[in-house]
């Protein structure tokens, strides 16, 4: 009976006022008025209103709107300028010596290469023609010489630099890959449709220069180094270079 009172006594009993919440002043904070124990998580949690949640849904368009102008902005260049071209800064003795450069290493190439009776390519196609009979495998064994060798020692680049140095290295670059492009080019030429003319028009009046013009535009515009010639040439200390802008040959010299 004792029991049930005190039961019935705790459930009838009135409810405690609501005190009022008391505001304390902001204080600076400092090392001495940092609490000891640690604080309560829900007091680092932000606190966000309706109106607040408004105000976000209301600014968000504006910002994506913000956003999707300034993309009409050109990006900062990454890598170099391809087509980039200052006259005023080039050096006519260094275009001198890329002519002198130019004109030897042409006329070695006819005297040791290109020439039947002083060159050896004539006897390099001769040996990679005793492979097969068929000129398609012929001319397939020459691409892969050719590409082997030239993306060999492009891969070799940094090492032969160190230890040749970057000038000799890109002439030993150039003396190699050049004349087995040569033989591989001139091999095409003379083994298409398996020696089959499909047209005569070499004979046409003006057919010559036209060839030679667009071939001449082609490889004005798409080679990624047109305006970079002194360093082909090992006149000026060749560097590697990423091109970004400008009409560069992707699908035939990447």
């Amino acid at each position: 009976m004792a029991t049930c009172l005190v039961v019935a006594n705790s459930l009838f009993r009135p409810p405690k006022p609501i005190l009022p919440h008391k505001h304390h002043p902001l204080q600076p904070i400092s090392s001495h008025s940092l609490p000891k124990s640690p604080l309560n998580s829900t007091f680092l949690k932000p606190h966000f209103s309706h109106s607040d949640s408004c105000r976000f849904r209301l600014i968000a368009p504006a910002s994506l709107g913000e956003t999707d102008a300034s993309s009409d902005e050109p990006l900062p260049l990454v890598g170099e300028d391809s087509a980039a071209f200052d006259l005023g800064t080039q050096n006519i003795v260094s275009w001198v010596y890329f002519t002198i450069i130019l004109g030897v290493v042409l006329f070695v190439l006819d005297v040791i290469w290109i020439d039947n009776s002083t060159g050896f390519g004539k006897a390099f196609i001769d040996a990679v023609s005793t492979l097969s009979d068929s000129h398609e495998i012929v001319m397939l064994a020459l691409i892969l010489i050719f590409a082997t060798v030239h993306s060999g020692l492009a891969s070799f680049r940094d090492m032969g630099e160190k230890i040749l140095g970057k000038r000799a290295y890109r002439v030993l670059f150039a003396g190699v890959s050049l004349p087995l492009a040569v033989s591989t080019v001139v091999y095409f030429i003379n083994h298409r449709y398996n020696g089959v003319q499909l047209w005569q028009l070499q004979n046409g009046p003006g057919v010559h220069q036209l060839v030679w013009l667009s071939n001449f535009i082609s490889f004005f515009f798409l080679y990624p180094s047109t305006f970079n010639l002194l360093e082909v040439a090992a006149v000026d200390q060749p560097k590697v270079h990423l091109w970004e802008t400008g009409i560069m040959r992707i699908t035939r010299h990447p």
